[in-house]
Order: structure tokens, then sequence, then C-alpha cells
């Protein structure tokens, strides 16, 4: 791995400089190719003794500032209704004599012998341009920016003049890193192809648009951001010259994003708007190795962004991996792991990192080692116990000697008590994990309460709820009885149960209106509503979103980017779809028991349609597959037959 050197580690010795780099695009129709600013943070020996030294890479639309007191869409909507107009946001304030980009990745890679570059997004900061939001004119500044790296695009000193800059101190091997939008801006930049760009590191990576803001033809909205869309997001990020922000507007608000071959919120289908905003077809472009990262608790970026990638890059053979944990909207790798990949990929160490298992997933102590968890809470009930009886006689010597293990090992956080347990990745071959089998799952009558998973079909039934989104996903699931939802639950598991890969859900269901949000959540009984990684709950093993109008689409799950637009539902008429949930690796602990809750309306995603809708579910041909390590095998040891 590469270490600091002394003689790259004093700050006051770096050098650092701005400039344009020219693109062959013209986002704002000026007539004229667009320039982006770029910074770069590079060693005083690049300078004073002709060393060359390769670089890291960032590059954002938020360096320069975003807007303040975001405005959405109001949701309160019924579907298929053109939504309300949407209110005015505060610009991002506009500086132009702005010089330094950003110190992100700064301090961390110049010591180790690298240079450090940032540059601005296409309409935000000192970047000219119009921000287009995914489209072409975003997935493409970086590949210039790595061909000036690489003496085969020209930079300038300012940001009209005609004066060159060149990268003589760059040896053009490029690696990107970044998080969210600043990990989305990297995969995008491999997509185009450009040689030089030898790794980039996406961490909760936006890999479609679509996939951020609908899900399966449904109006969807990220994690915390309810009503977001992709204009709302350009507000957010338009910090670029004042002077040409009505210009931008008119091109992009108010033009290609506007109406039905835009964003679309009524109906929330797929169109060629959104295909031009997904990086899934341009895999097939990359030439760099990507190491993926992703939270599986991240329902802002959902964890399909990844995974999806992922195994597109398998299938075609290409170098990637991927690491995924249990925390919410972002997560690094490991800094060791990082650090290998960018030495072996910039600096040709022979690390072996190109050979590591391709998958890498953190795990909670509870869920990789239960029997030890187990014996943890038996120890620490039994210290308790002894504790009380202690305080009971009146024992001081003992108490002081419970009492002072339990302060030293809380303080030390050596073995202490309910300390969280923080397990480095483990290596797998594959996701989902060896061993993973799809096991089908049946609902049987009965689910206003808790009705039961079966693994054969009912011959027969009929469940049915009705909408209301006054009541959130985390009431329906903790409610013994409700009409709001269905619910249908395994027996209490009496061993772990590993859930690894994504879950299916066929229905054949009905609606009372012609159009009617569809939510399925899978959770854990009883049901835990404690907050955990970005808008989820400890509760929530995984879920997932459809519109019913796109039946004709949602015929086997997978990956949605079906331009078959939805239809209107014929009343009381049934209708079969597939779908995806997010993907998941979870352990089911002991004790609990495993369930599929069918909801309408969810208020944290969806829009929110008056109450009222009726959805009901034909059970005779309906199921779910969920994957199991060990299968029904694993099902069985658990207590269920």
């Amino acid at each position: 791995m590469a270490q600091i050197v002394p003689a790259f580690a004093d700050s006051n010795q770096w050098i650092r400089e701005d400039l344009w780099v020219q693109t062959n695009f013209d986002s704002d129709h000026d007539g004229k190719p667009d320039r982006v600013h770029v910074d770069v943070t590079r060693p005083r020996q690049t300078e004073t003794e002709g060393l060359k030294v390769p670089v890291v890479y960032g590059s954002s639309p938020y360096y320069a500032g975003t807007a303040r007191g975001q405005v959405n869409w109001n949701v309160q909507q019924e579907l298929n209704d053109e939504p309300q107009p949407r209110g005015h946001m505060t610009s991002p304030a506009y500086n132009g004599t702005r010089s330094r980009i950003s110190n992100a990745l700064v301090n961390e890679w110049v010591p180790r012998g690298f240079a450090v570059v940032h540059s601005e997004a296409p309409g935000s900061g000192r970047s000219q341009g119009c921000p287009t939001v995914g489209d072409t004119p975003e997935r493409m500044p970086m590949k210039f920016v790595v061909d000036w790296l690489n003496g085969r695009a020209k930079g300038y000193r300012t940001e009209t003049g005609n004066e060159e800059v060149k990268a003589t101190w760059s040896t053009g091997k490029v690696g990107m890193m970044g998080t969210s939008y600043e990990g989305t801006l990297p995969l995008a930049a491999a997509t185009t192809g450009v040689q030089g760009l030898e790794v980039v590191i996406p961490v909760s990576p936006n890999t479609s648009y679509y996939h951020y803001y609908r899900t399966n033809g449904l109006v969807r909205s990220p994690g915390g951001y309810l009503g977001e869309d992709v204009d709302v997001l350009y507000d957010f990020i338009a910090s670029g010259d004042s002077a040409n922000r009505a210009n931008c507007d008119r091109l992009y608000k108010n033009g290609i994003f506007a109406g039905d071959k835009g964003q679309d919120r009524a109906s929330g289908d797929y169109n060629a708007f959104w295909a031009s905003r997904d990086l899934l077809p341009w895999v097939k472009n990359i030439h760099a190795a990507v190491l993926l990262a992703h939270g599986f608790n991240d329902y802002n970026v959902v964890p399909e962004h990844s995974v999806r990638i992922y195994n597109e890059m398998k299938r075609l053979g290409k170098p990637v991996s991927i690491y995924l944990h249990q925390g919410g909207h972002g997560g690094n790798p490991p800094a060791e792991m990082v650090n290998r990949w960018f030495s072996h990929y910039l600096y040709g160490v022979n690390n072996g990192v190109e050979k590591d298992p391709p998958v890498w997933i953190v795990r909670d102590a509870a869920a990789q080692y239960p029997p030890a968890v187990a014996a943890r809470d038996a120890a620490e009930k039994a210290h308790a116990d002894s504790l009380a009886d202690a305080r009971a006689r009146g024992d001081t010597a003992m108490i002081d000697e419970l009492t002072g293990a339990t302060l030293r090992a809380r303080g030390r956080g050596r073995g202490g008590f309910r300390r969280p347990v923080t397990l480095p990745p483990t290596p797998f071959a594959s996701f989902p994990v060896p061993g993973s089998v799809p096991v089908i799952f049946h609902p049987t009558s009965g689910g206003n309460a808790v009705a039961a998973l079966a693994f054969s079909a009912a011959p027969s039934g009929r469940d049915s709820l009705v909408d209301d989104v006054a009541f959130s996903g985390s009431a329906d699931a903790s409610a013994d009885e409700s009409n709001h939802r269905l619910l249908y639950a395994t027996p209490t598991f009496s061993d772990t149960v590993h859930i690894s890969g994504t879950p299916r859900v066929t229905l054949r269901i009905a609606s009372s209106k012609p159009a009617a949000n569809l939510s399925v959540w899978l959770v854990m009984l009883p049901y835990d509503s404690t907050r955990v990684g970005s808008e989820s709950t400890a509760g929530v093993v995984t879920r997932g979103w459809a519109d019913i109008q796109n039946y004709r689409s949602l015929t086997k799950g997978g990956n949605y980017n079906s331009l078959i637009p939805g239809q209107k539902l014929v009343p009381g008429k049934f209708y079969d779809l597939t779908f995806d949930l997010q993907p998941d690796d979870e352990f089911i602990p002991p004790g609990k028991r495993l369930a599929v809750m069918i909801m309408s309306s969810d208020r944290e995603f969806t829009l929110w349609p008056n109450p009222g809708t009726q959805l009901t579910v034909d059970l005779a041909h309906s199921s779910f597959s969920i994957p199991i390590v060990g299968g029904r095998g694993a099902l069985g040891h658990a207590g269920m037959q």
C-alpha cells in the first residue's frame, strides 16, 4: 500500500493551480464548447525534480454550494393527475473569483505520492454550461479532464483565454472516488471508456435517475426527500454563472425536463428522457476496474443501483468487485482496501488485489456469530442477576467487584456489555452468497391480522386492504390487526435464517380505482421501529414498489426499463404482475418471524392519494420468492415445515 512519504507531507510546499479543460459539447447552446473548471494539488517535486505521479480525481456539482430552502413537489395528489405547480427555490450564490474547488482527498493522497484533481460539473461553480442532471453533458466532462491529464485535451489558464496549461507532471493513470452524486460521476466517467482512467470506487452511486425517482412505473421519492424530482435537483445544484441561469432554465428545467416526454410526474412511466439518464447501457464501454460500495439500508440511493451494475459487469467479464454493508447512504470500503486498489491500479504495485474475492459483505456481530451473541446475552443476564443478589444481601465487596467489571468493560471497550461491534467484511465468491436458493412462499387467508406464509398455495381465497396513507408502514407492521395492510408470516424461527439476494413478488391483484400505489415490505416480527440506515428501520428486511397500471411490462422481475406505457385499470378486474424488492443480505435471528406486508401507499416514499382505494389479492395466484441460504432445508432446521 502507498505510505506517507515525509518529503511529500508538508502542505505548504504543495503546488496548487486551477484551470479550465475544454470539452466537445455545448450544453448551454452558446455556440462554443463548454469548459469545465479544474483544480490540481500536487507534490512540489513534480515541479522541481521532474517527478511524474498518478492522479486521484473527484468531480461534483456540490463543490460551489447548493440551494437553500429546498422546495419539493406536493405529494398529496391522486395518481395520474397533473401535479400542482412547484414553488421557487433560492438559487445557490455564484462566486466568479473562486479558485480553490475542494480540499477533499488532498490530505489523504498527496502525502502518499499522488496528485489530487477536482472538477466542477457543468453549470455549477465556475464550469461553463448547464446542469443536465444525468444526461450526456454530465457523463462526459470527466473524460476530457482525464484526456488532459494524458495530453489529449486542452487546458487553459482562464475561463475564456487561450493560454494553455499542460499536465506534464502526470503519469496519465487516474483513479476516481466519491459518494452519492460524487460517486455517480466516477462511474459515469468510466462508461465513456476513456483511456487512462484505471480504477473507480463509486460509493452509493446513482446509476439511473429513473431508479432514483421512480420504481416499476410508480412515482417514488428517494428516502428522506419526499417529493423531490429531477427538476428539484437541477435547482439544488445550479450554482453556475447567474447570467446564464435563465437560459439554462429555458433549455432544461422548463424545456427538456417538463411535460410527458420529460420527467412526467403524472404517469411515472419510463421514457427516452429516463433512458438517457441510465448508465447501465454504457457499462459495455468500461475499461477501468470498478469497486462498488453500497449499504443494504440505503433508501436514498437504493441498493439495486450498485447491484445492477455489478451484475452487468460480471456478465460482460469486466473487472469488478462490490463491498456491501448494513448501513445507510454512504460508507466507504475500508481505507486499507481503497489504498490497495489505488496502489495496484495507479502505481502498479503487485499486491494481488485483482485476485481478491469479488464480493465483500459486512455483517453485524449478532448476524455472524449468533451462538456467541446468545452466550453473551446469557452472561449479561447472569451478571445482572448476581449484582441484584449482591445488593439484596448488602455484599458491598461483591457489588464493587461486579460494578467495577461493568465499568471497566464499558470504559475500555473490551468485550463490554451491549457494545456494538464493527466486523471486517467477509469475502464471498458471489452475491447472492453461495448456497442461496429462491424459496417460494404463498399467502393464506386472513392477512388483515397476521396470516401464515406457507409452502403450498391456497386453493382459493381473497384478502383485501383499504389504502390510508395516514398510517405508516411501521404502524401497519406493528399492528396485530389492520385493514390498511395484509401481513403474512412464517412461524417463529428457532434458529437463524440467512437471506441473501433479491426477493421477488408475484401478485394477482385488483383495485377499486383506475390507479393505485402498491408497496411491499419484507419485515421481521415482532417489528422493531428503531431507525437504521437512510430512512429505514431495524424491522425492515427490504421493500419495493410498483404501479399496477404497468402490469403489461411487470411480468418477470429484474431491471425495469420498459417503454410500454401504463394503462388505467378496470376497477375490480384482476391483474397479474411480478416485480423485485431491493437486494439484501440479512440474518433473521431465533425468536423472530419473517413476514411479507402488502400495502398501497407508503407515506415515506409514494404519492399520497385520498384514502379509500381498495386492493384485493387473489391468494391462490400470488407468491413470494425469497432467497434463503440453505433453501427449504435451512427453514426446516429453523422450525418451518
